[in-house]
């Protein structure tokens, strides 16, 4: 009688822990309409000009990743630019605004990156000669990749203090190059002007009035040198960090049809020299929505400003200083990247460049191997399942750690959701169904968002779409994430359960989905990552998009 009592009490003890530690909820998606979009290739990487002894907190993590010297002769590099086909790289970085280009009338000597005491950012002037600017660009055809080529924004200006550098621009060096480019036939997708410059800049900083001014000048150039040409590349500015009153200014001084993209840098994860410091904030989820404020700014600076350009984000690593040793290249990491690459859809950023696809902590590809990280294959994912639609996605659950995002599903009909499980403890047992009128979570505080519905309703919505007439798919695709052995700092990560790792002949894996019922409810495990693809949701705004 004790024996059974004791079993009893533990088993009723077990069954009240474990419903702790189970969350019901469901999911509304409203796919009348589009709340955003974004574009095909909005899957962006970074190739940056650090040299080998660039080091932060007494590591040095760039290897030989510098656009001057990285071996693009390996075949991980083009297998893994192959598989995000089209990939947009861009070539910029703390460094471009003092590279020289050996081409032309330039008079200077062009010689490698030095460390050179007193310079900007520790270096000397850098070079890119002509026969590497050649190999880039074969290579770049060869893989597929677009590009998009940061200029040296500081030639021919004057340092008057510590950070603030006046005067007209010199174009002269930059049109040689671009002249040379033209000659050959290589395909820059978009020249970027400057790195990092705008604002109080880092480093170094330039005037809005002049940087506008000099815009202009480079437009005009730009024009002209390709006016023989059936395309015309895009002028992107300024590349920094966002500053309202900077930036506004940036637009009205450039004028109408000037910059032809907006684009900004995201470091809202802070320095990368504290790991326990970076995975907190990681996993935190209040603490990521603060970006949003950023995303809403820069919309509303084009909107008022320059409608006639797009928002980018032109560069973020999630912590700067090369990113966390032991964190930006690990499993975790893809709570971050993820959830921002969610929140930028939603406020119609077009592209979203990672820093970078290799060289420093928090490359996609291990500097060294050449092996994807776990951030790899979550682009990955995101670049084969995510259409260029974002719709309007909100969940019911009364925690804050359930991230829900939802786009029409690439190159098909129907839904895919991006839901991501930051809690710990809870895993979320999902419904999900249509509606008109829910919250995108654009104008609200950056908190989860409820909408409070009585269970029979949730129930009804969620079979109101399900069997379209003449329809008989009745599954759906999922893609589960989660840690090796359940150690978030893993660099392996697991798709539904298996290691996502090179094969024996060094290709790619296949991203195979797990099917289920339609009917069934969604299961979140706690801490894990999900795409769920359902091709036959009842979504207007995604019907007949089956090229987007």
């Amino acid at each position: 009688m004790g024996l059974h009592l004791a079993l009893f009490i533990f088993l009723a003890s077990l069954c009240s822990t474990l419903s702790k530690h189970v969350e019901h909820g469901s999911i509304q998606v409203d796919g009348a309409q589009a709340i955003a979009e974004i574009d095909d290739n909005f899957i962006c990487a970074t190739m940056d000009w650090w040299p080998h002894d660039k080091c932060d907190y007494n590591y040095c993590s760039w290897g030989y990743a510098s656009v001057t010297n990285l071996d693009l002769s390996h075949p991980l590099l083009t297998k893994a630019i192959q598989a995000l086909k089209p990939l947009r790289i861009r070539i910029g970085g703390s460094l471009q605004d003092r590279v020289m280009y050996d081409v032309g009338s330039l008079k200077s000597p062009c010689h490698p990156f030095q460390k050179t005491e007193g310079e900007l950012f520790g270096f000397s002037k850098g070079c890119l000669h002509m026969n590497r600017w050649d190999e880039l660009n074969h290579f770049f055809n060869q893989t597929g990749a677009m590009l998009t080529f940061g200029l040296n924004a500081l030639c021919g200006r004057n340092k008057v203090s510590e950070t603030i550098w006046e005067g007209d621009w010199d174009p002269s060096n930059a049109k040689d190059l671009i002249n040379y480019t033209i000659s050959k036939r290589y395909k820059v997708d978009s020249w970027e002007f400057g790195n990092e410059l705008s604002g109080k800049g880092i480093g170094a900083s330039v005037d809005a009035a002049q940087y506008g001014k000099d815009l202009k000048n480079l437009k005009q150039t730009l024009n002209t040198l390709y006016q023989n040409s059936k395309f015309k590349p895009s002028l992107i500015a300024p590349g920094g960090f966002y500053e309202k009153e900077w930036f506004d200014k940036l637009l009205q001084a450039s004028g109408s049809g000037t910059v032809d993209v907006l684009s900004h840098h995201i470091y809202n994860l802070g320095p990368g020299s504290d790991d326990e410091s970076l995975e907190n904030k990681i996993l935190d989820p209040e603490y990521l929505s603060g970006v949003e404020s950023i995303f809403r700014n820069v919309a509303e600076s084009i909107q008022k400003n320059g409608p006639w350009s797009s928002a980018w984000v032109g560069e973020a690593g999630g912590a700067y200083n090369s990113g966390g040793r032991y964190v930006s290249n690990t499993f975790v990491d893809s709570f971050w990247y993820l959830d921002q690459l969610g929140i930028a859809s939603k406020y119609n950023t077009k592209v979203y460049c990672r820093q970078t696809l290799i060289g420093g902590n928090y490359g996609l590809l291990n500097t060294t191997t050449f092996t994807p990280n776990p951030d790899y294959y979550s682009a990955l994912l995101w670049h084969q399942l995510m259409g260029k639609s974002v719709l309007a996605a909100s969940n019911d659950a009364s925690s804050p750690f359930l991230r829900t995002y939802a786009h029409c599903s690439k190159g098909r009909d129907g839904i895919t959701l991006l839901l991501i499980n930051f809690s710990n403890r809870n895993r979320f047992i999902l419904t999900v169904g249509g509606g008109e009128n829910v919250s995108s979570g654009i104008n609200e505080d950056a908190k989860s968002i409820r909408v409070e519905k009585s269970f029979s309703y949730r129930l009804k919505r969620t079979f109101s779409w399900v069997g379209r007439k003449g329809s008989d798919i009745t599954f759906r695709e999922e893609y589960h994430l989660t840690a090796k052995d359940y150690n978030l700092r893993s660099q392996t990560m697991m798709l539904n359960g298996i290691p996502l790792e090179l094969s024996n002949d060094g290709e790619i894996p296949t991203m195979t989905p797990v099917q289920s019922n339609v009917h069934s409810r969604i299961s979140i495990a706690p801490l894990s990552i999900a795409f769920i693809v359902y091709p036959d949701f009842d979504a207007p705004a995604c019907n007949g998009r089956k090229k987007h």
